[in-house]
């Protein structure tokens, strides 16, 4: 997929989230959040869709897989500059905006947390055996 055919995608994804309370058909339903965050070296604004994870209280956890690439995505760049962003996240009648501030997990903590991920969603322990790479987790946890 060329990056003008993924952008296109991304804002119908994003235009379906926003329009549907946070429910993507092609995904299912829910289980999606909108990422903004400000590129490292550009400082552009970007809003990326991804798989998201509801933690108790009110954190979420994202997952920099790459679709199991050999190298991060661009948004974990991002977020490791700049990591106070905004995350829009389903809700029960439309989308909300929470303030968050973004950390990759510590070792044994994201070992636990990838463990429930690929228990909700087995594609990601497909995406871990596609790269050499040990797949960071992002928490997100709301802003103070």
């Amino acid at each position: 997929m060329s990056n003008d055919e993924r952008q296109s995608w991304n804002e119908e994804v994003i235009k379906e989230f926003r329009a549907n309370a946070g429910s993507v058909e092609q995904f299912g339903g829910k289980g999606l959040v909108l990422l903004h965050h400000t590129g490292a070296k550009s400082g552009a604004a970007y809003v990326t869709p991804l798989a998201g994870f509801a933690q108790d209280g009110g954190s979420w956890v994202i997952v920099a897989s790459n679709a199991g690439r050999d190298n991060h995505p661009a948004w974990f760049h991002n977020l490791r500059a700049n990591p106070d962003i905004a995350l829009e996240v389903p809700g029960e009648e439309a989308v909300r905006t929470v303030k968050v501030s973004a950390r990759v997990a510590a070792e044994d903590e994201r070992d636990a947390l990838y463990a429930d991920v690929v228990a909700k969603a087995p594609q990601f322990d497909e995406y871990q055996k596609g790269t050499s790479r040990k797949i960071p987790i992002v928490v997100l946890e709301p802003a103070a």
